[in-house]
């Protein structure tokens, strides 16, 4: 073949590539419909490489347009199916340089998303020094035509600790203004970036973003699915928009990899959601394919969750706390009990102490067991916290383990903030943790884990490594391999992904683990926003609601934070056993409303009826759309604007029917059959407050 295209599908997503043995192979039209019958033009490579010895062929900030790329050209394919996957692996090479290169696209049945990961060979005779490597790029098209920049919005968010998941919508042109490329008969040598820090993989910009047109019709929507270093880029040429998915780089993640005569290096994954449905149906989209990469079933799992911290014993358990709380959280509906952080410390002072994990015999003069026991008699399945990947600087385990069990830089042991962070390509450190989940697992009868991560690990380690992101990457890897051999060994243990809230919300962890923290926010008023917006990067069935119900509450504040647990997976806290029976009724009737919405919460995609929830916004809301109806959860957090509009398309034309959870009713409403459901506030609903309700056909 020496010119021609490459057509595939999985049925329901359309993907042509063009060979042309001039040029690197590139996609010229990925689509939910099938190619049109025009011909396509080639786009920009699907595989960038940039290496110190060649670096870009025409300088510029871009992930494009590099020396190895621009050789690369197409030698073979194949189309197979693996299971649920369709999977097409096509095989490029660089006569140069001797290097191969393997691009595996891969689309779940019925799906309309795309995840691709690069492989690189070298054949060649000498060592090539990597710097970056795309997984994924290509332009940003509208079927066969490129997208109108000037028409395109891009969403995406910003976290950090106590303000996850702030999304905002704003024009492209803001970001990327208009350059008259054309007049100057160049592309452009910018671009808008967004990038990872160190191993918080989420503790900064997202991973996950979208673009979407000025009509809400054409969307979309990423996602690069690693525990570590990422970065995501648009940039422009003439022909129009372009988008690049990469691992760590040697620029933002002091990323290098040496790849030797004989070696290879694979990417990290990242997918492409596309949708003519705008926002909401590409977020269905990669909803689907989130779902597609766990591969389990919907209802796998326990439903709520008592977790001792939030707002309660913060890290302070004992014995006499713990006690009347479990009986307390059982009455409510619990089905786990998750003994939270300071279970191993004889002291308060512990954090730069952690890292045996072994029960305090002070906070338990009579055994850990007497707590667990009593967890289990009353029903509830035992949880405990753990912070695996760290050991305290005073912990008697950090002169036990050898040194090279540790990230070092420069000979020395990396520390941040009183601990040193363990480095699991080293087995000693993941015999450690295995030793230690396997005794918790036996000795107390854990069947769920909360795993935490509350520091970083700076740039990385260059101990067996070309570079410290290099030595980064290759930890975070290997502790994706530890998690894989936790669930080999312990399948039906539950594992919840924690890391200082929701800083490593990511697919490499979500992919493997049940559940994801989504905050540590402790107001009531500001947790709206994180949960609501957390349906953009995490499944609905995974997101850890926390609800926080307190005696000093009135009822309406602890309706309040009932239901921001309600729409995701709700993790109950706060000082239950001194509630008055009127306010254990009220949490007990949301925990049984919860339960009883979890098949189809499992089973649904989020949409945003009021827009993009802002972090100021007074009045906030979040969809899930069900099989049959949808779910609601709306909250008031000022008086200044007395209504709101919900825009719920699907109903349009039709008479609904409203139901609210919880006791009474929640706010006025008025339907327009146009497909726009009016809220106003009512005397109860002062500030806070918040109700869920469910909407169907009449």
């Amino acid at each position: 073949m020496e010119t021609g295209n490459i057509a595939w599908s999985n049925g329901t997503l359309h993907l042509a590539l063009i060979i042309d043995m001039e040029s690197p192979v590139g996609i010229a039209y990925l689509h939910p419909a099938e190619a049109p019958s025009v011909p396509l033009a080639s786009g920009p490579a699907l595989v960038e490489i940039l290496t110190v010895e060649e670096g870009r062929a025409r300088t510029s900030q871009r992930y494009a347009e590099s020396a190895v790329g621009k050789r690369l050209r197409y030698a073979h394919h194949t189309a197979t199916t693996e299971g649920n996957w369709h999977v097409l692996t096509v095989l490029q090479r660089d006569a140069e340089t001797g290097l191969e290169v393997e691009a595996v696209l891969r689309a779940a049945n019925g799906g309309r998303t795309i995840q691709a990961v690069t492989t690189i060979r070298n054949h060649g005779s000498n060592p090539v020094s990597l710097q970056a490597v795309s997984t994924l790029a290509l332009p940003i098209l509208a079927g066969h035509r490129p997208a109108d920049a000037g028409s395109l919005r891009l969403a995406s968010a910003t976290s950090q600790w106590l303000g996850e998941n702030q999304w905002t919508l704003e024009d492209v042109r803001r970001a990327l203004p208009d350059l008259n490329l054309g007049l100057h008969a160049q592309d452009q040598r910018g671009h808008l970036l967004r990038a990872s820090t160190s191993s918080w993989s989420t503790g900064g910009p997202l991973p996950t973003a979208a673009l979407v047109d000025a009509d809400d019709r054409w969307c979309w929507m990423w996602q690069v699915e690693h525990n570590g270093g990422w970065a995501w880029e648009l940039s422009e040429t003439r022909d129009g928009l372009c988008l690049a998915l990469l691992g760590p780089t040697d620029d933002q993640h002091s990323w290098l990899h040496s790849l030797q005569p004989g070696e290879e290096f694979s990417t990290v994954p990242a997918a492409l959601a596309i949708s003519q449905e705008g926002l909401q149906g590409a977020l269905a989209d990669m909803t689907s394919h989130r779902r597609a990469l766990r591969g389990l079933p919907a209802s796998s799992g326990p439903a709520v969750i008592y977790n001792d911290f939030m707002n309660t014993l913060m890290g302070d358990p004992t014995t006499q706390k713990l006690l009347p709380l479990i009986e307390s959280a059982k009455s409510a509906g619990a089905d786990v009990f998750c003994i939270d952080a300071g279970w191993y410390d004889d002291g308060t002072d512990w954090w730069d102490a952690v890292g045996e994990w072994q029960p305090s015999t002070a906070r338990f003069p009579n055994g850990l067991s007497e707590v667990t026991d009593a967890i289990g008699l009353h029903g509830m399945g035992v949880g405990i916290w753990l912070e695996p990947e760290v050991i305290g600087v005073r912990s008697p385990i950090a002169d036990a383990l050898p040194e090279a069990a540790f990230l070092q830089r420069n000979g020395t042991r990396v520390v941040e903030h009183g601990r040193y962070h363990l480095d699991f390509r080293h087995p000693a450190a993941r015999a450690h943790l295995d030793q230690t989940v396997d005794r918790l697992v036996r000795d107390f009868g854990v069947s769920y884990f909360k795993l935490d991560y509350n520091i970083t690990a700076g740039p990385g380690s260059d101990v067996d490594a070309s570079s410290t992101g290099a030595g980064l990457l290759g930890h975070n890897r290997a502790y994706l391999d530890w998690l894989d051999g936790i669930k080999a060994r312990h399948p039906l243990v539950t594992i919840e992904n924690c890391a200082s809230g929701a800083m490593r919300q990511d697919y490499a962890l979500l992919s493997r683990l049940d559940l994801q923290s989504t905050s540590d926010q402790q107001d009531l008023l500001r947790y709206p926003p994180i949960a609501a917006n957390a349906f953009f990067s995490v499944l609905p069935e995974q997101a850890a609601h926390w609800a926080y119900p307190q005696p000093e509450m009135d009822d309406e504040e602890i309706r309040f934070t009932m239901a921001t647990g309600m729409l995701g997976r709700m993790c109950l806290s706060g000082f239950l056993d001194k509630m008055t029976a009127g306010q254990l009724a009220l949490v007990r009737e949301a925990v049984s409303e919860h339960k009883a919405l979890l098949p189809e919460i499992e089973a649904s995609s989020a949409f945003y009826p009021s827009g993009i929830p802002l972090w100021n916004d007074q009045w906030l809301s979040v969809g899930l759309r069900a099989s049959e109806r949808d779910l609601v959860t709306v909250w008031q957090r000022g008086h200044d604007q007395n209504e709101l509009t919900l825009h719920l398309p699907r109903w349009t034309g039709q008479e609904i029917t409203i139901c609210w959870l919880g006791s009474g009713r929640g706010f006025e409403t008025k339907w327009d059959p146009s497909g726009y459901l009016f809220l106003s506030a009512t005397p109860r609903s002062r500030h806070p407050f918040a109700a869920t309700f469910t909407v169907q056909a009449a």
